[in-house]
């Protein structure tokens, strides 16, 4: 986030301090460094890794829990750090002949939700890897792999690689990632994190370890919303009442907790209020659907079907009374350079894989089959506010 952006979130308004002083901190999609009540996972995971410590590979392990138990948080927090090892420890991966190898091994995270493809894995897990940017066009798998290859065998010490969010319908699924790992050098050793029981997947055939993340308790999730609005919103912005009352609503998901939090601050901005009221927080429970898709997720989709969410999202009821009416609204206004062919597609896509729902609705003339709507299975508000300041 640039300096200007901070700078324009801390204007005043009306001569009073804004609400909502940093989204990043509480942004449902984004990870802060040092994540809140972990500390027991953060002492397993690094068991396991312990062998890195000298300069070993550690085995495979396949990390699994519940959708919102903190598994990408605790990962991306402890890879971010493995990678900043002391230069005494590590040293920098180049493309070019190094005088030194490192002593210990070298830390990727690839997120499996945007490099679903043979070349976009291999894309990912390379460009960790080199400190010049790997282009993305004009390049073919078969040469990223043959690169990716040689500079794995010159790491002499090896490479972790964490891939995050497995098997869900966007990402890459159990089987692939197999087969992608069996394409690899063996000094490699790899973390597989998903939400499937050891028993159901593939996975733990290759595997010495699984390890269990569970839920949050009540009271850690209070901590997690205290700690978010503490960095991100003005001085007692949210009641600590309302942040138990959050918690016990979520169940343990952190993911649906932070949305609920979010949408709650920016209702609350929207009125100018300086704190969180209880119906701010009613009317952003009442907006997080039950499943609710992960938003990072919905933001983790290509850019042209971000757009065609963007437009469902604010069109008014009569224009989303069938997927037919959504489709002409969406495909008729001036963000969206799509044919409605092609975003009626996208709509059928998406309700596959569950992005959105295709819901039957209860009016019909009585002839027929009655027409189906289209709507999200992610929190509007959310979704808006964070596609908008992206954009």
């Amino acid at each position: 986030m640039d300096i200007e952006a901070r700078i324009k979130r801390r204007q005043r308004r009306n001569g009073e301090p804004r609400l909502i002083q940093d989204y990043e901190s509480i942004s449902p999609v984004v990870h802060i460094e040092e994540p809140a009540d972990r500390g027991p996972v953060l002492e397993r995971l690094l068991d396991h890794l312990d062998p890195v410590f000298d300069g070993q590979l550690p085995p495979n392990a396949y990390v699994y829990g519940p959708r919102g138990s903190g598994k990408s948080a605790v990962i991306t927090a402890l890879f971010a750090n493995l990678e900043q090892l002391p230069t005494e420890q590590q040293a920098i991966i180049h493309t070019t002949t190094r005088a030194q190898p490192p002593t210990s091994p070298s830390f990727v995270y690839v997120n499996a939700r945007e490099t679903a493809s043979e070349f976009a894995f291999y894309h990912a897990v390379l460009d960790s890897l080199v400190d010049e940017s790997v282009p993305e066009h004009g390049i073919g798998t078969e040469t990223l792999k043959s690169r990716l290859h040689e500079l794995v065998r010159e790491q002499r010490t090896g490479i972790v690689i964490a891939v995050d969010h497995i098997s869900e319908p966007e990402s890459i699924q159990a089987p692939a990632l197999v087969d992608l790992f069996a394409g690899l050098p063996s000094n490699v050793s790899w973390l597989a994190i998903g939400r499937d029981d050891p028993s159901t997947t593939e996975l733990t055939r290759y595997t010495a370890e699984s390890i269990s993340i569970d839920r949050y308790q009540r009271q850690m999730l209070v901590d997690v919303l205290m700690t978010r609005t503490s960095n991100g919103l003005a001085q007692q912005g949210l009641d600590h009442g309302l942040a138990r009352h959050i918690a016990d609503w979520a169940d343990g998901n952190a993911h649906n907790a932070l949305a609920a939090l979010f949408i709650a601050a920016e209702f609350a901005e929207e009125r100018g209020q300086d704190r969180i009221t209880q119906a701010n927080v009613d009317a952003a429970i009442a907006e997080v659907p039950d499943p609710c898709v992960s938003l990072g997720v919905v933001l983790s989709l290509p850019t042209n079907r971000q757009a065609v969410l963007r437009e469902l999202i604010d069109l008014e009821e009569n224009e989303r009374s069938s997927v037919t009416a959504t489709t002409e609204a969406i495909a008729s206004a001036q963000s969206v350079d799509l044919s409605a062919g092609t975003v009626k597609r996208f709509l059928y896509e998406m309700a596959e894989s569950g992005v959105v729902d295709r819901v039957e609705a209860t009016a019909t003339n009585g002839q027929g089959r009655p027409p189906s709507r289209v709507e999200p299975r992610f929190p509007p508000t959310a979704f808006r506010r964070l596609y908008d300041l992206r954009e």
